[in-house]
């Protein structure tokens, strides 16, 4: 296996070589990239960049070549003596045995925040360890399996057995200090390795606190061919790596291509507008948009009133009404958005008086459904190249900065899980409503609030991150960022409503 500590790529090229060679002979990597702060400030012009600073990219890499990212250096030794062990996860889920009630509270109460499932065992399973445990201990996993202390080292062996032998019991953690106050004689290390030896799932000591780990012990245990993870913690970021290179493997059996992009000639004439002299608008953004394969909220350029009323009517009722101020880039921020508009009156209104501050540049946009805003973006990172970002959206977006990151291009599935790491996410099974408020929007109201309302179409969301993957492989070279705030997604699909464009 390899293990990474970086600061930086000084050769981006051979580093991502590496990695894909290490992928592509099942080798796993652990990276720890410290230095995670900094932002790239040739980025902050759009969103996407600001958002993306120098984490993003590493992120994306990390994702795209399946290394399992630590936080800390002793997250990367636990890791490391995990996956050394050479034992893979089954299905399922985490089981483990402890010696108190109340570190087996501590560890479910880090294991929720770790992401690390626990087993769901079986009725027979639990009738099992009824039997083996004195009164008042409950039969479930995690199980607390110190009582009295009779039989300990029986009691704990048979409990660890019972739990190897459940199907839904992925690998197992045996939860103790690793001292030999409570089992004399190299107890714990006994039990361990016997258990060990007697299933082909991985089996750990997961020991609660370092400090207290006897050096001597630790190292009998390892000479038996057992773990020792020196921290709950750390210890569960180890497992929970063990578990997520399982759904990895899983995940790289099946087929996952990108959807296809437009024709050549559409490709060729993106490329030579893009190195044209000039700014692109927002409608050449929203037809770039389109012409690979993304929704987009139809909107047409106006330049006064009696031209807007005739864009409104060609529309349909209501509408919303955007500066094109060139070099405005997030109208928003300016005031420069006007939703809602129901007839002439408020729309003749409403340009009187954005005019006023902003000039007569202006769109006339469809209003999109209610939905849940999302941020989609492309931004070039100056040593990994194109990163593809979804990120909660609205004028929240570097707020909030929930987001990942990937590196183009991407299947559906894979853009389906950027969606399911995003904070927001809850937000699309059951949200009519807008998340984050508006940046620069044309969103009817919600209907029925963020609750309650029926859900996003994920399909349609995940299809259009991976399109504008597609974008980015084919443009991204030529592009220094690329903005969609908001995607609103609803039930009937998604629909991007502004985007900002910025060449190299």
């Amino acid at each position: 296996m390899v293990a990474l500590f970086a600061e930086t790529a000084r050769d981006p090229a051979a580093l991502r070589a590496a990695l894909a060679r290490a992928a592509a002979r099942d080798l796993p990597v652990v990276g720890l990239k410290v230095g995670r702060g900094g932002r790239a400030g040739a980025m902050v012009a759009a969103h996407s960049g600001a958002l993306a600073g120098a984490d993003g990219a590493w992120q994306a890499l990390f994702d795209a070549y399946g290394v399992l990212r630590v936080r800390t250096m002793d997250e990367l030794a636990d890791t490391c003596e995990l996956l050394l062990a050479g034992r893979r996860a089954a299905k399922g889920g985490l089981a483990a045995v402890l010696d108190s009630g109340g570190e087996r509270a501590h560890l479910v109460d880090l294991a929720d925040e770790a992401g690390v499932e626990l087993a769901q065992v079986t009725p027979a399973t639990e009738r099992r360890l009824a039997a083996l445990l004195d009164p008042g201990l409950d039969p479930v996993n995690p199980v607390d399996a110190w009582g009295t202390g009779r039989d300990a080292e029986q009691v704990m062996a048979e409990c660890l057995d019972a739990l190897a032998a459940d199907p839904a019991t992925a690998a197992l953690a045996f939860c103790v200090d690793l001292t030999t106050e409570a089992l004399p004689g190299d107890g714990y290390v006994r039990v361990a390795a016997e258990a060990a030896g007697r299933t082909a799932k991985p089996l750990a000591i997961l020991a609660n606190l370092a400090s207290g780990v006897d050096r001597r012990e630790a190292a009998l245990a390892r000479a038996a061919g057992v773990p020792v993870l020196e921290g709950t913690a750390t210890g569960l970021a180890a497992l929970a790596g063990l578990l997520a290179r399982r759904d990895a493997a899983v995940a790289r059996a099946v087929p996952d291509p990108p959807p296809p992009g437009p024709p050549d000639e559409v490709r060729a004439r993106w490329r030579a507008r893009l190195t044209a002299p000039g700014r692109l608008s927002e409608l050449d953004g929203l037809a770039l948009l389109a012409d690979y394969g993304i929704g987009v909220t139809p909107a047409l350029a106006v330049g006064g009133p009696d031209e807007a009323v005739a864009a409104a009517e060609r529309l349909g009722w209501p509408v919303a009404l955007k500066t094109a101020r060139p070099g405005l880039a997030h109208k928003s921020d300016a005031g420069g958005v006007r939703l809602g508009l129901a007839g002439p009156a408020q729309l003749a209104a409403a340009w009187a008086e954005l005019a006023a501050r902003l000039g007569p540049a202006m769109l006339v946009a469809a209003m999109a459904p209610p939905g849940v805003e999302l941020a989609l973006g492309v931004v070039r990172d100056p040593q990994f190249g194109p990163l593809v970002m979804v990120a909660a959206g609205g004028v929240l977006v570097e707020l909030l900065r929930d987001r990942r990151f990937a590196l183009p291009p991407l299947g559906r599935r894979a853009a389906r899980r950027m969606l399911d790491r995003l904070a927001v996410r809850p937000l699309l099974d059951g949200g009519s409503g807008v998340a984050g408020g508006h940046a620069e929007p044309s969103v009817s109201p919600p209907v029925n609030g963020v609750r309650g309302g029926p859900p996003a179409d994920l399909d349609a969301v995940a299809e259009a991150v991976a399109r504008l993957s597609v974008l980015a492989a084919d443009l991204g070279d030529l592009l220094d960022a690329l903005d969609v705030n908001p995607l609103v997604a609803g039930p009937d699909g998604c629909l991007a409503v502004d985007a900002l464009v910025l060449p190299r």
